[in-house]
């Protein structure tokens, strides 16, 4: 009988213990490179070491992160990325937006210089103007960006210090902060560090909500496109013909504007911009399915890879814009009396 009872009371105890042990095990607590971590935190930051010692315990390494930031869609040939973006919907959605936000739009662009085509198109691409902001707890997923993707782990360390930091200015529980599987978040997308130095409280009620705010939303894109060179009133991108190899030198340039247009004739170069300007462009090759196609991209549009760095990111943006707006323009004519 007490052999019964032992056996019983040891089955009760396995069961009620087998979920913690499964939790502690997928737990990075006690990884190394987190437990330094935690120590930094507590000797710069002043965070107490037990308190983060205990958040770490209920943090989840998820093997997903990491196959999807080894396949992101920016690897992609452009004719297929492009298609993840335009798409009627969006483009519909995307006037849907602007309308419903039409005076903080145009108060960011009065402030900014930034065209709201360009906004809208940016929450556009980032997370369908707010509707996909992302499902992953970004404790779980930096950390595990830290702990098992070493080519970018300093980068990510410090990514996962601004969570942090941001939750304790915020006063929010880091535990329940979601966003992507890189760590962005918001309806902008804003990494974290990037929402501690360019974030902003449009509509003034003393925060900045990235998640739920969409006039703070508006105000943050254009404020950081701003504080990366934007200038207002000038081009973004124009469509460019190459002729000969000259075009190559030109295109070993990168991505940065370095060619003035009115010197482009001599990389065998031509564009539907002002050849006569003095403005800088760099040159853009696509990959189309039937070969390649050729864009200048000038200092707005090097802003825009400065969000995200990628040339197809910014043409992407660039292209939504342009038929957000375009659609927009022949909705208000066919409202006309």
């Amino acid at each position: 009988m007490v052999v019964k009872v032992r056996v019983a009371l040891l089955s009760i105890l396995i069961v009620t213990l087998a979920p913690m042990g499964i939790a502690n095990a997928k737990s990075p607590s006690k990884n190394p490179i987190v437990v330094e971590f935690i120590d930094d935190m507590a000797k710069k930051h002043k965070f107490d070491k037990l308190e983060l010692k205990v958040m770490f315990e209920q943090v989840e390494i998820l093997p997903e992160v990491i196959k999807k930031i080894t396949r992101p869609a920016e690897s992609w040939p452009w004719y297929r990325y492009r298609n993840l973006f335009m798409k009627q919907d969006r483009i519909d959605q995307g006037v849907e937006f602007w309308n419903e936000n039409a005076k903080q739009l145009a108060r960011a662009e009065k402030k900014f210089g930034v065209p709201a085509q360009i906004i809208v198109a940016i929450i556009g691409v980032e997370t369908k103007y707010g509707r996909l902001t992302g499902t992953y707890r970004l404790l779980d997923s930096l950390t595990t960006l830290v702990v098992d993707y070493p080519r970018r782990s300093k980068f990510f360390k410090k990514e996962l210090e601004h969570v942090l930091l941001l939750a304790r200015e915020e006063k929010i529980d880091p535990l329940t902060v979601h966003g992507s599987y890189a760590g962005a978040m918001g309806k902008p997308q804003f990494m974290p560090s990037s929402y501690r130095a360019y974030a902003i409280d449009f509509n003034g009620d003393g925060h900045r909500d990235l998640w739920n705010n969409t006039a703070d939303a508006i105000g943050s894109v254009a404020s950081y496109l701003k504080k990366h060179g934007w200038k207002a009133n000038q081009p973004i991108a124009g469509v460019a013909k190459v002729e000969g190899e000259s075009y190559k030198r030109f295109l070993k340039k990168g991505i940065k504007p370095k060619v003035k247009l009115n010197e482009i004739g001599k990389y065998n170069v031509s564009t539907d911009l002002d050849e006569s300007s003095m403005l800088k462009a760099a040159l853009i090759e696509l990959e189309q399915k039937n070969g390649k196609e050729y864009w200048l991209g000038l200092r707005n549009f090097y802003a825009i890879t400065r969000y995200n760095h990628s040339k197809l990111y910014a043409m992407a943006v660039y292209q939504l814009a342009e038929s957000v707006k375009e659609k927009k323009l022949r909705q208000n004519i066919s409202m006309r009396p």
